[in-house]
């Protein structure tokens, strides 16, 4: 009697900056994938066919994501129950020590589920400290975590303003950085919520009396472009900077060119997270 596969759909969390993005590489690399690391952990689970994980959003290198999700199959041998669904996170978790990485929860779905194309939308965050002349006053604890610029405090209201213009129906061509994808995707997306909030550091409450603010960036949409949080997030850092006026990033949207977008502004990956992915 051949068992069918059981498909689920699992969240998961990953400090990223030791690993060269979310997606799959080859093992001879520097840097390899979170997704090697997965596969590897549930064949220790001992299923019948090698088992592969369709993850639902890409992150790049030093991008976290205190949320992403994944389907994968799961065919057992025969005689043997598909796994419930916290003893799939559990015996996944146990194999994936001691990297920075962890199974949340996990879902059986029907086998028409795909973690990619059935997500609803997906929502990220950026940190953005400021009050740090030099990189390396950022708190220890902070490190890679969090983006610094330079050039003290930023203008918040005028950021606000700017991204007012970024919600909505546009071509984004100006804010994605060209990959081999770039031919054959569209460049049009639907920003549904960008939002500029003051936030909390890490045991920030023990060193107030520096002066430092975190703040968090939020953008919600039901897919992005490559490198299209960090641009947009780079744009509107430059407008608290006064280096551009918020009226710019209309007019740089409106350009629908990827080199119109300013040199060197594009935000460093430390500062973003993958927040949820919602279905």
């Amino acid at each position: 009697m051949v068992c069918l596969p059981t498909r689920y759909l699992v969240f998961f969390q990953y400090f990223g900056t030791k690993y060269s993005g979310v997606m799959e590489t080859s093992n001879d690399q520097s840097l390899i994938g979170v997704q090697n690391y997965l596969e590897k952990a549930v064949q220790n689970l001992k299923p019948v066919t090698p088992v592969k994980f369709h993850i639902s959003s890409r992150t790049d290198t030093g991008v976290h994501a205190l949320c992403n999700s994944a389907h994968l199959d799961i065919q057992r041998a025969p005689g043997k129950p598909a796994f419930e669904e916290k003893q799939l996170v559990h015996g996944l978790n146990r194999h994936l020590k001691p990297e920075p990485i962890c199974i949340l929860n996990a879902h059986r779905v029907p086998s028409t589920f795909h973690a990619r194309f059935s997500a609803l939308s997906r929502t990220y965050i950026y940190r953005v400290l400021m009050g740090c002349s030099h990189h390396s006053e950022i708190p220890v604890f902070e490190r890679d975590l969090c983006w610094a610029p330079g050039g003290g405090y930023l203008n918040v209201p005028a950021m606000q303003e700017a991204a007012q213009f970024l919600v909505g129906t546009h071509d984004f061509s100006t804010f994605r950085s060209l990959s081999s994808e770039t031919p054959f995707q569209s460049p049009v997306r639907t920003v549904l919520q960008v939002d500029i909030q003051p936030s909390s550091g890490f045991l920030s409450h023990h060193y107030e009396h520096r002066g430092l603010e975190f703040w968090e960036l939020k953008f919600r949409s039901r897919s992005f472009l490559y490198r299209q949080v960090r641009r947009m997030v780079g744009a509107l850092v430059a407008v608290g900077q006064g280096k551009l006026t918020p009226h710019r990033i209309k007019e740089l949207l409106e350009l629908k060119d990827s080199r119109a977008f300013p040199p060197n502004a594009m935000a460093p990956p430390s500062g973003l997270f993958l927040k949820s992915v919602e279905y």
